[in-house]
């Protein structure tokens, strides 16, 4: 993406964190705004820009465990979730990539088909791309505009780790390969 980037707008990576910085913006969602009214980014290059500008993607991070730990605060009670999860969807093949992000665990393949998100101190989502899979038992479609996933399961207790979220997340890992 960050070759593509330079080549779709001619300035490279660090010209748009230069950008960024120069206008002042220190959160996410602001970035993001700015990049697409003003500068017509699609939200992928403007999510980039966002991560990169602000060091909250796993790549710009010096110590990605502080990413994963930061996420939890407050919300440790799904720790658990977070780590049982993260293990049965390494079984899945050594493919499997778990990217921290400031928010969120991106889970990827060849993309991402996954998402862990302790989402508030109440509610877990695991975000699954599903794309054209209509919504069936467990399984909602994600409703919001600028969801990064298709679907979610919203759990909140280690037990509701079923089988059936399993499957779903199997078939989102097959589709991404």
């Amino acid at each position: 993406m960050i070759d593509n980037l330079h080549k779709n707008t001619g300035k490279s990576l660090d010209e748009w964190i230069e950008t960024v910085n120069s206008a002042k913006l220190q959160k996410h969602g602001d970035i993001l705004k700015f990049l697409k009214e003003n500068h017509g980014f699609s939200h992928g290059f403007a999510n980039l820009v966002a991560h990169k500008a602000l060091k909250s993607d796993a790549g710009s991070a010096d110590d990605q465990d502080a990413l994963v730990t930061k996420q939890y605060v407050g919300k440790e009670n799904f720790l658990p979730i977070y780590e049982k999860l993260k293990k049965e969807i390494a079984t899945f093949g050594k493919d499997v990539e778990f990217i921290p992000k400031n928010a969120y665990v991106s889970v990827k393949r060849k993309k991402q088909f996954a998402m862990l998100v302790p989402a508030t101190k109440s509610r877990y989502e695991v975000g699954i791309n599903l794309k054209g899979h209509p919504p069936q038992g467990i399984l909602e479609l994600e409703c919001k505009a600028n969801a990064m996933y298709s679907h979610k399961v919203v759990i909140n207790h280690e037990e509701q780790i079923i089988l059936e979220l399993i499957d779903w997340l199997r078939k989102a890992y097959d589709a991404a390969g």
